[in-house]
């Protein structure tokens, strides 16, 4: 793939690799291998589901980074990278899921062909993607190195969004509020759970226009009732029921890039204590937003929130939400920032967070949530304009 297709600008993945490099020179790391997909789109622009095996990226103090991963993903590579092709690394297939040979060895033997056997290497211990056995066989191969962690170096990188990833990121927004509108829209009680949730997964890809859907890092989550107490339930082959709540968690995606959004629908008449909780919630989302300003804290955020939820006797032991953009399954979050009482992390204009202060009591849950934006002036911008409240279908 040339750079001209590459879905950023040269000048975007410059800067990237600019910004990577200082905090490699930083954490005194020569080299980095990341295992991280979302690391590895980053750098390079790769995008593929191969993220099941072993693959990665080089990046030293100079020069483009390489991809490393199985033989039959390199075409992959040479259609979403924007190096070249000598920039592709590659293994045979005899390392995948073998008990006699680790994948680990080819790197550890690119490595030393390169000369960096010796150098002081980041890695992302920390990650789903870089397992035990990867570690050490790479330190068997490597017995020169100093293999440091470098877990969520570029994520941090990741943290402040340019106005290229932002326009991605307005435009997984528009299909968040197709999904969460197509959802009030069609949901009655009788309908069964699935039923809805293949009419989201196809609003969802289907998007508008030129801004197609992709696949987002979690999957619809919907839980109804007392399973609504549990964050992270999915859905089954029940029907929605009335005198229930079901909120619906999920995100479009553009390209990678994630803007989560949650109502909840109430079908029926919804008790009291679930309106008050409901206005209450919305009033902290609306004092955090106010106060979610460059030069304020995460943590002004969430205090703000909390000090609205008291008032109706609600305290929440979970954080109210976590830095947001561009992910690959199984989880949207940058694991950077939360918005909690004690992340005291200064705001910048840039920065995009999922403020998702859920209410998850023990026989009912409650999600109205949000993407924003940190800007120059003023409160966070949301990203999603669908209204803050619960949607009552009586």
């Amino acid at each position: 793939m040339s750079a001209s297709k590459a879905p950023f600008s040269a000048a975007e993945y410059d800067r990237r690799i600019r910004i990577t490099r200082q905090a490699m020179a930083e954490a005194g790391i020569d080299v980095l291998f990341i295992t991280n997909p979302s690391n590895q789109n980053y750098l390079t622009g790769y995008d593929g589901w191969s993220f099941y095996v072993h693959q990665g990226v080089i990046l030293t103090m100079e020069g483009a980074p390489y991809w490393w991963g199985r033989l039959q993903d390199a075409n992959g590579a040479k259609r979403t990278v924007w190096m070249e092709h000598d920039h592709i690394l590659h293994y045979a297939d005899r390392y995948i899921q073998s008990q006699d040979v680790h994948p680990m060895e080819d790197l550890a033997s690119h490595l030393r062909i390169m000369g960096l056997g010796d150098k002081r290497i980041g890695v992302e211990m920390e990650t789903y993607f870089y397992t035990a056995k990867a570690h050490a066989v790479l330190l068997d191969g490597l017995p020169e190195a100093e293999i440091l962690d470098a877990s969520t170096l570029v994520n941090w990188q990741r943290l402040i969004k340019s106005d290229e990833e932002l326009a991605f990121m307005r435009r997984a927004a528009r299909i968040s509020e197709l999904v969460i509108s197509r959802a009030v829209e069609l949901a009655e009680p009788g309908m069964r759970k699935h039923d809805l949730v293949g009419e989201l997964y196809k609003t969802a890809v289907q998007g508008e226009e030129d801004s197609w859907g992709d696949y987002p890092a979690i999957v619809p989550l919907l839980p109804s009732g007392e399973d609504a107490s549990a964050p992270h339930l999915t859905w089954n082959g029940e029907a929605l029921k009335k005198g229930e709540a079901t909120f619906i968690e999920q995100s479009g995606c553009y390209r990678r890039y994630h803007a989560p959004l949650s109502r909840t629908l109430f079908l029926g008449k919804p008790p009291q204590f679930m309106i008050d909780a409901s206005e209450a919630l919305t009033e902290g989302l609306n004092n955090g937003i106010e106060v979610a300003r460059a030069g304020n804290r995460a943590c002004d955020i969430a205090r703000a929130l909390d000090t609205a939820l008291l008032k109706v006797g609600i305290e929440r032991p979970n954080r109210a939400g976590y830095a947001v953009g561009l992910s690959y399954p199984p989880d949207w979050g940058e694991h950077t920032v939360s918005i909690r009482a004690f992340d005291e992390t200064v705001l910048e204009p840039g920065m995009t967070f999922h403020f998702m202060p859920g209410l998850w009591m023990d026989d009912w849950g409650l999600e109205t949530t949000e993407t924003i934006l940190i800007t120059e002036d003023g409160p966070a911008q949301t990203l999603c304009n669908i209204e803050r409240k619960l949607f009552v279908k009586d």
